[in-house]
């Protein structure tokens, strides 16, 4: 069995990384192990005391670890928008964009901008931000996107009709399940749209399987967690491998290797079949630039 780990990772020095919502769990992992490979991190995080730990969590295990912090809450437009402009007025490249940050199963609850808060935060928000990104990307060689999903998204079935469920009982899963087929649907369209264009930036998506991170809120979940659930640094090699494995290709899905790709050794995997649908990715797409009132230029 092919046994990728952060030993496969080559030295990243010089290269610029931004992984959102990496102040814990998988994102964290992924944060160190790319600063332990001498990438410039950014952690994008909505909590900047958090972000601040989880630096200093990193810089006193390598000393020569180049991270920085900056507050980044894909819950707002704003945020977002504050974000993007501030990067790309102080950096001239950007590497791996990678959309780590994510809300699971919460009451139901809207966005800064009245969106539901899954979709919102899950999906809307980093479209808008790999959109506010995509030039900078564009013109860094070899630079990816790496769009992080789940084994939840089988779940997922959107109702373009009641996109924010105003009109439904509120389903906090079959939400949570929505904003992460949402997520493949922008990969899977996105790869489109690149292979339709001169850009030669890649895109791939991930999965952690079941890790053990901050998202398990519940008691069933957290007790889950001691029998099922695998430690973070396994969960993040999924996102790693989509990041820096030199043979993924652009629309390429990872997750574990083993049973029900719930833990393992990252592989390829594949989404289900309704995330390849074409009409409903062109669909989210159109939807997602309305409701962000933006353009995505390819």
């Amino acid at each position: 069995m092919d046994k990728w780990t952060t030993d496969n990772i080559p030295d990243q020095a010089g290269r610029v990384v931004i992984i959102t919502g990496s102040n814990s769990g998988i994102g964290f992992e992924a944060a160190r192990a790319l600063a332990l490979k001498n990438a410039t991190v950014i952690l994008a995080v909505r909590n900047l005391e958090k972000g601040a730990a989880a630096k200093a969590a990193i810089v006193n295990e390598y000393s020569a670890a180049k991270v920085d912090v900056a507050l980044l809450d894909l819950s707002s437009l704003k945020s977002v928008n504050i974000f993007a402009e501030s990067f790309t007025k102080g950096n001239d490249r950007l590497d791996q964009l990678i959309n780590n940050a994510g809300i699971m199963i919460p009451p139901y609850g809207k966005t800064e901008d009245g969106f539901e808060s899954q979709i919102g935060t899950n999906h809307l928000g980093h479209f808008a931000l790999t959109s506010k990104l995509f030039k900078l990307l564009d013109k860094t060689p070899d630079s990816r996107i790496v769009n992080l999903s789940s084994g939840a998204h089988k779940a997922g079935n959107i109702d373009f009709d009641d996109i924010n469920w105003e009109k439904r009982k509120y389903s906090a899963w079959k939400a949570y399940g929505d904003s992460k087929i949402a997520n493949l649907y922008f990969t899977f369209e996105l790869k489109r749209r690149i292979g339709n264009s001169k850009s030669e930036v890649k895109v791939a998506a991930a999965h952690p399987g079941y890790t053990a991170t901050g998202l398990q809120k519940s008691a069933f979940l957290k007790a889950l967690n001691f029998v099922v659930a695998q430690p973070g640094p396994m969960g993040a090699l999924p996102t790693l491998r989509a990041a820096i494995d030199p043979d993924v290709k652009t629309g390429d899905y990872f997750g574990p290797s083993g049973i029900a790709e719930m833990r393992g050794f990252p592989k390829k995997v594949s989404a289900n079949k309704l995330a390849h649908d074409e009409i409903i990715s062109q669909k989210l797409w159109d939807e997602s630039e309305k409701l962000t009132s933006l353009k995505f230029a390819i």
